[in-house]
């Protein structure tokens, strides 16, 4: 199935859960705009949804990953798939392409509460609960309040708001994205943006990855003019690249942010932030590289680089040993 297929609506396939089809829904109206064909959503069930009704997540014969969704592009059933970037794999699988990267929503995480505290404003009269389950996040929260109770917190963004609407949790942190997505209605709760000097968010959060079948030209064609946004795509590549160069995959305390900026001279610049932390917030790397707008591989791989010369590659030994012990 292609692009050039006559006649029929393009096919796109998500995951289940209402954020995955949110973002799927917005990828196919900018298609049905530029294209003038309609576009309808395929959802498909992971591992880890609920009554699944498909095995869909495993790795192929080359040791690739490759869930349902991607499976559904691959056998042809579907045009292409909406994935969150963030959780796609660093490595490429052969037979799919990146084909178009949409305008990326505020990738910061957020601070939740029923009083709009920002991080440094939360009482120290008490212990105080905040809720996230990301190594990431539980590491810089550490690192600037140690006095905070940090507890595991699981399900979709709903339930997790509704464990501080219900007085279980003083606050949880999340993505922005995700909140400005779906729009969840809590009532009596505050969402503040946590800057990047607070909490470095994750490589590529609040971006979208389009995946296509690599040789169906047409669709790369039509997802490049009517999706993609070339400044998102290149500041995604530059978080990626450095995630790929560290091999610290989904558990490592691993964030970045780049961003195009104009220079007093009226040049394009892209700017990286990078951090590398151990789990406990106690030893925490953090670094800031620029280069020319046009190179996102070489500023990626120069900040992963820093990163474990200033002593990263230390704490990624100790987590692959922590691994390989579990």
């Amino acid at each position: 199935m292609s692009a050039a297929d006559a006649g029929g609506p393009w096919r796109i396939a998500t995951r289940r859960s209402h954020l995955a089809q949110v973002q799927a829904r917005s990828v196919a109206d900018a298609l049905t705009e530029h294209t003038g064909r309609p576009a309808e959503l395929v959802p498909l069930a992971t591992s880890g949804d609920d009554h699944p009704d498909r095995a869909i997540e495993a790795f192929d014969t080359k040791g690739l990953f490759v869930d349902g969704t991607r499976q559904a592009v691959i056998d042809g059933d579907c045009h292409l798939v909406v994935h969150s970037y963030k959780d796609l794999p660093t490595e490429p699988h052969d037979d799919l392409i990146i084909g178009a990267v949409p305008p990326r929503v505020d990738p910061r995480d957020a601070l939740v509460s029923h009083e709009g505290w920002r991080l440094a404003e939360i009482p120290r009269d008490r212990p105080r609960t905040v809720g996230t389950s990301a190594p990431r996040r539980q590491a810089q929260l550490a690192h600037h309040r140690r006095d905070l109770v940090v507890q595991p917190l699981r399900g979709n963004i709903t339930t997790r708001l509704r464990k501080v609407a219900d007085g279980e949790l003083d606050a949880v942190v999340l993505a922005l994205a995700g909140i400005m997505r779906l729009r969840p209605e809590v009532d009596g709760l505050v969402v503040v943006p946590l800057e990047h000097g607070e909490m470095l968010h994750a490589p590529a959060q609040g971006a979208l990855a389009v995946e296509c079948r690599r040789d169906d030209a047409a669709t790369r064609q039509l997802l490049r003019a009517a999706v993609d946004d070339p400044v998102t795509r290149l500041e995604v590549s530059a978080e990626r690249e450095m995630l790929a160069e560290l091999e610290g995959g989904c558990t490592a305390p691993i964030g970045a942010h780049a961003e195009v900026r104009t220079d007093v001279k009226g040049e394009k610049q892209l700017v990286l932030l990078g951090l590398l932390a151990d789990p406990s917030g106690t030893r925490l790397y953090r670094a800031s590289h620029e280069i020319g707008a046009d190179d996102a591989v070489t500023l990626g791989k120069a900040m992963a680089r820093t990163l474990l010369d200033d002593g990263g590659d230390a704490v990624l030994e100790r987590l692959r040993q922590d691994q390989a012990r579990s």
